[in-house]
């Protein structure tokens, strides 16, 4: 059975990721890319389902492990009986195919050890056929083959549908295995030098890191953040997913499970604003530069979400071969978020634009020609029903949050017109944004209630209304502000944490509940402290970090009941809001 989610520790060439758990089994890996079909589907399954075990023959979880310092390589100790040993995993920087390197170490005494390879492609549904070659195990299904490659002296074998290798590591052993994907018309697979691949990706990861601006007394949690963010970017495109895992459940044994392995605008645009926070632009240059290949066309035809190069079609089917993780079916590929219509999402997207104009990222002619014709869009569309923020499946209603943004997409518009003087309809975008705030104010604002509210003409509440101070929609010291704080504070508590929304309202379309949503949790700190609130702010953003598993990675959602993560992992959209959060509450910019 898979672990909890806080158990998996993340690893990824800038093109996919792994997940490997506290038992040392990788558990969730897909090959090439982020969004194709996985070899390691275990993480929905069992372990028959793929996966590779390795680590001590006696089984049991890791004592210890921990990122070595501001990388993305992982290391895994455990102290046995008879020993110690160690256990480095990490992927390189792609140089033609994807990698994964496991290099065993022995510490103290010797460790018998175990491993077990278990490959599963098409999301777990294909058993390769698997040769011996001299010096690989090579498995070969369709058109994907993968090449295990083991030094010498390790025996493999093949036993019960997995290459098995039992070994015994003794103090000063460094065992490497490395395993190489590429497409199975190829005969022979380039050989690497785990050593040397070692040492350029911790150097390179570490290089990168180093350029990060934030200075206040988070720092080992935003830069986590910012090293996970720039593990979830597809290198080749500039692309950004949402998170590295699909179907993992928002609640255990419930079906709100989704695909989160594709590039959501809104995520990435917001994604992209922690970075430029944090002193990256070149990967706010390379994102803009996919946002005008993905969206290029009709305006009306944006979607909400894109492949990690740019693909538009994302059929969303169930794999009724898998189980789902802990049994929370069905588990789902693919997202049928591409059909529907997010009116927010065109105020992200201008508002990422403001944000890398004030960066210094210059704004030029062909970026301007598709903001005015985004706009010219909206300008037209933004008083119509959308599916908004949450993607709810219950039908398309007057978002606050959606309408907001619109009124972001042409107040930011305004600004950079008058910023960079370039030829725009300024008044009329002036007019539209005075539009859009009072429809707000007038219908999206319950008196009796003292509440902006989820939608027009309800009464639910809902988190992302804070989007009216953390935007500027409203200053700080409104009184339709501060009530409108304090109601999703007390009304949208779960354990000391905020959700989205009540989902008993019924207005996403979905049975059964889920757990305090992270991001939300970030955002209210946010507004607390906007709201002169700084100590209860603080408070709060401590909390929220404390959720953290070992290696300082969260998960979209918090259980608060059982006291667990839920939801995919790591989230893009919660590790965003922590950096951002941490800017704004602790002053983290570098002098």
């Amino acid at each position: 059975m898979a672990g909890n989610i806080e158990d998996y520790a993340l690893v990824g060439d800038l093109q996919t990721a792994a997940l490997i758990g506290r038992d040392g089994s990788v558990d969730w890996l897909c090959l090439p890319r982020f969004d194709s079909p996985s070899c390691f589907a275990g993480l929905l399954g069992r372990p028959e389902h793929g996966s590779w075990q390795l680590g001590p023959a006696g089984g049991g979880p890791c004592s210890t492990r921990h990122y070595l310092a501001d990388s993305l390589v992982l290391e895994s100790r455990w102290d046995t009986p008879r020993g110690t040993v160690k256990i480095v995993d990490f992927m390189p920087q792609r140089d033609r195919v994807p990698q994964l390197v496991r290099i065993v170490e022995g510490l103290t005494g010797e460790v018998e050890m175990r491993g077990a390879l278990r490959l599963r492609f098409n999301h777990g549904r294909v058993a390769p056929w698997v040769r011996r070659t001299e010096h690989h195990r090579v498995a070969v299904a369709g058109p994907d083959s993968a090449w295990l490659r083991v030094p010498p002296g390790v025996h493999t074998f093949g036993e019960d549908g997995a290459t098995r290798s039992d070994f015994t590591v003794r103090a000063g052993d460094r065992i490497p295995f490395v395993l190489t994907w590429q497409p199975s018309h190829l005969h022979t697979t380039p050989r690497t030098d785990p050593e040397g691949a070692l040492a350029t990706t911790l150097g390179g990861w570490q290089s990168w890191a180093g350029n990060c601006r934030y200075r206040g007394e988070w720092r080992d949690a935003v830069v986590r953040s910012l090293i996970t963010l720039k593990a979830l970017a597809y290198e080749p495109t500039g692309g950004i997913v949402a998170a590295a895992t699909a179907s993992l459940p928002e609640q255990i044994g419930g079906e709100r499970n989704w695909d989160y392995r594709f590039c959501w605008l809104r995520d990435s645009s917001m994604t992209l604003s922690a970075l430029l926070r944090g002193g990256f632009r070149e990967e706010a240059a390379a994102w803009r530069k996919w946002l005008l290949r993905a969206i290029a066309g009709d305006p009306g035809d944006l979607q909400a979400v894109y492949g990690v190069a740019g693909e538009r079609g994302l059929p969303e089917t169930r794999a009724d071969w898998l189980p789902g993780y802990r049994d929370s079916s069905p588990v789902r590929f693919g997202n049928a978020a591409v059909r529907q219509l997010q009116l927010d999402v065109y105020g992200e997207v201008v508002d990422t634009l403001h944000l890398a104009l004030l960066a210094g990222i210059p704004m030029e002619r062909q970026v301007w020609s598709l903001l005015r014709t985004l706009m010219t869009y909206l300008e037209k569309h933004w008083p119509e029903p959308d599916e908004g923020l949450w993607e709810v499946r219950g039908g398309r209603r007057h978002f606050v949050h959606s309408k907001v943004m619109a009124w972001v997409a042409a107040d930011r518009a305004v600004k950079m017109a008058e910023a960079t003087g370039l030829p725009a309809p300024v008044e009329r975008w002036r007019q539209m944004r005075d539009l859009v705030h009072a429809d707000v104010c007038a219908h999206g604002y319950d008196r009796r209630r003292g509440s902006f509210v989820q939608h027009y003409g309800g009464t639910e509440l809902d988190a992302s209304t804070l989007f009216v101070v953390k935007t500027g929609f409203l200053p700080p010291d409104d009184p339709r502000v501060v009530t409108t704080v304090d109601a999703i504070r007390d009304g949208l508590d779960h354990g000391g944490f905020v959700r989205r929304y009540a989902t008993e309202a019924g207005t996403d379309g979905l049975p059964g509940s889920e757990g305090a949503f992270l991001a939300c949790s970030f955002w209210l700190a946010d507004a607390l402290l906007a709201t002169g609130r700084p100590d209860e702010a603080r408070e709060l953003f401590h909390r929220v970090v404390a959720l953290s598993n070992d290696l300082g990675l969260l998960s979209e959602q918090w259980d608060s009941v059982e006291g667990r993560q839920l939801g995919n992992t790591p989230q893009a959209f919660t590790h965003v809001a922590l950096v951002n959060s941490a800017f704004t509450l602790f002053g983290g910019d570098a002098a």
